[in-house]
């Protein structure tokens, strides 16, 4: 299992533009994919999943991927959160 911890440093947080494309990056993969914060964990590839957590700005948040294309995922979510400003 693949683990990465991201700080959200976006004013409006995870919205619904960056979740959903958050949610196609995931999408693209075969592994398990889920956004833990505050000991609550989503399916990354579930937009309502995602919307639902309500992922502020100053958020913690970790993506974990499991599965035989695990370290592939976490790489393209890791681009997708610093090129949509999300995270550093």
């Amino acid at each position: 299992m693949e683990r990465k911890d991201f700080h959200i440093i976006a004013e409006t947080g995870i919205h619904a533009r960056p979740a959903t494309l958050l949610v196609q990056t995931a999408s693209k993969f075969s592994s398990d994919i889920n956004l833990e914060y505050k000991e609550k964990s989503v399916n990354l590839k579930s937009i309502m999943g995602v919307m639902s957590l309500g992922v502020g700005q100053g958020s913690d948040v970790t993506i974990s991927a499991e599965g035989s294309d695990e370290v592939e995922a976490i790489e393209a979510i890791s681009e997708t959160m610093k090129k949509e400003g999300l995270s550093e």
